[in-house]
């Protein structure tokens, strides 16, 4: 593998990972769609497709978007952003989405992809990096179990959704 801070190039294989620009946003907004389609949900609507892309692109962007392509083609992608860990005292980098089109897996794009997150995060100094799967998504857990990564199972991910913040700033509870 060669490469910089924003593109790796394997040559073997055809397969480029490269950090995404505004001129990607259709791209992006397509792959999001077709994680959305196998993970059986909702894809964004038109609003929030608007915020991904002003939120990628914007002048202050709040997360960062790594294409991998396949002999030119844009077959996958990762959501990248940082915590930090009080403990570590250092930053975490923390994947919000990790995909590659179904019927491009087996190629090494996802490995391809995944040590792209993995030099970004030795780049940074982070001391870990983060992510959740679904449950049912057993290729996803045994694909990270290989980079010796830990399923946490002391820990509970927890999520509050923006319906109940004006009822809990204005009551200090939820009721029930």
């Amino acid at each position: 593998m060669t490469g910089n801070r924003d593109t790796t190039e394997n040559q073997r294989g055809g397969v480029t990972v490269r950090r995404a620009t505004r001129n990607d946003a259709p791209t992006m907004l397509a792959l999001i769609r077709a994680l959305a389609e196998y993970e059986k949900l909702e894809p964004p609507d038109a609003a929030a497709q608007e915020r991904l892309v002003r939120d990628a692109f914007g002048e202050k962007p709040k997360f960062e978007v790594y294409l991998v392509e396949f002999d030119g083609t844009p077959v996958g992608y990762a959501f990248l952003l940082e915590t930090y860990s009080t403990f570590l005292a250092l930053p975490t980098l923390y994947i919000e989405d990790i995909f590659v089109l179904p019927e491009y897996r087996g190629k090494g794009l996802g490995d391809a992809l995944f040590r792209k997150c993995v030099a970004v995060a030795k780049e940074r100094g982070c001391g870990r990096m983060e992510w959740v799967t679904l449950d049912w998504n057993v290729s996803a857990q045994d694909f990270f179990k290989r980079y010796g990564a830990q399923h946490l199972k002391e820990w509970y991910f927890f999520r509050l959704t923006a319906d109940k913040f004006d009822q809990i700033l204005a009551s200090g509870v939820l009721p029930g």
